[in-house]
């Protein structure tokens, strides 16, 4: 391998140790806007999400946007995810591509049904029902620079909503990959959901004063008053940074198996190793993948099928991911479809 190789593989290494020792903001899953972190595309998710240094499609407008550079076609690509508790996900993305310059718009929703009010007197249901939905609507570009090497970045719109309340933000990622040209080895790094922390508006008490405390009924001030103990505290988003390699063990003209390794560090939870491989045989595609140090089971399993046409191409992907206690059964633990479409 060449110098400026070995070059760029040891200033990857030499940060796995600092991602190694540091700390997850405060406790577990404390961070807002928790849909940010469940993966989209089922190729990816089959993988087990070691996939940072793999992606080379329309999906890197999640993972690592330096993926969508170079691309030789349009894409678009609809993916669709059942988790348990009947909660759904959409994700749809386009790309537009010059050859050396890709550009992307896509969108993602997560939804549920609508869930019964119940009453704190009673523990009964009122009669009355509300909604939770999240949504990110984001742009982003990627360059390639040289054979070898390409970068992206991007851009999105953020906003929550549940029952009468609300938030709005957005974010940034930005990311790269670089190919070493032996074994078709790359390296890949993605900083994701970079943004400011938000802020809950909450008029519970519907007086026209924000800020207020919901489940503080004391008069602390003596002024007559209750539910007014100071602002809501600021809450942080799940920004992430993945450092991922992969590498072929084996490629023909008509097939390939590959193999990822990638570690993840999450503002509010511990790292997690991931571990995943795809083989290829002609247009069937099997995958498998595991997140270690996670909190469920972590394995995950996929197969896909490509259709060429005289207009496009289709890829049909299917992955399911154990979520061991958080499902009762195999239907109702989480699903993933995607269709991807290159013109």
């Amino acid at each position: 391998m060449k110098k400026h190789t070995l070059i760029v593989i040891a200033v990857a290494l030499l940060l796995v140790p600092g991602l190694l020792s540091a700390k997850p903001f405060g406790k577990v899953g404390t961070a807002a806007l928790q849909f940010l972190k469940l993966g989209v595309d089922a190729r990816a998710i089959g993988m087990g999400e070691a996939y940072t240094a793999v992606t080379d499609d329309i999906s890197s407008v999640y993972w690592n946007p330096a993926g969508l550079a170079p691309a030789l076609d349009n894409q678009v690509m609809l993916s669709h995810t059942n988790w348990p508790a009947d909660i759904m996900h959409e994700f749809i993305a386009g790309t537009y591509t010059t050859g050396v310059s890709t550009f992307a718009l896509y969108g993602s929703v997560l939804h549920m049904d609508k869930i019964d009010i119940t009453d704190e007197d009673t523990f009964g249901p009122t009669g009355e029902q509300f909604s939770n939905s999240s949504m990110a609507l984001g742009f982003d570009f990627a360059q390639q620079f040289t054979n070898k090497f390409s970068a992206g970045v991007g851009v999105k719109y953020l906003r929550e909503n549940l029952y009468e309340f609300n938030v709005n933000s957005y974010a940034f990622d930005v990311g790269s990959t670089y190919n070493t040209g032996w074994r078709n080895i790359k390296i890949g790094m993605a900083l994701r959901n970079f943004g400011p922390d938000i802020h809950y508006t909450v008029d519970d008490d519907e007086d026209g004063a924000n800020d207020e405390d919901p489940w503080d009924l004391f008069d602390n001030d003596n002024d007559g008053l209750i539910d007014e103990d100071g602002p809501e505290l600021d809450s942080k988003i799940p920004m992430s940074f993945s450092l991922g390699i992969s590498g072929d063990i084996k490629r023909t003209d008509t097939s390939w198996w590959i193999a990822s390794l990638q570690l993840d560090n999450v503002i509010d939870r511990m790292e997690t190793w991931n571990l995943g491989t795809e083989y290829k045989m002609g247009n069937l595609y099997l995958r498998g993948g595991y997140q270690f140090n996670y909190d469920t089971n972590g394995f995950s399993a996929g197969v896909g099928y490509q259709i060429p046409t005289r207009f496009a191409i289709l890829n049909i992907d299917y992955a399911y991911t154990d979520m061991g206690a958080l499902a009762e059964t195999f239907l109702k633990s989480a699903h993933r479809l995607s269709i991807k479409v290159r013109y």
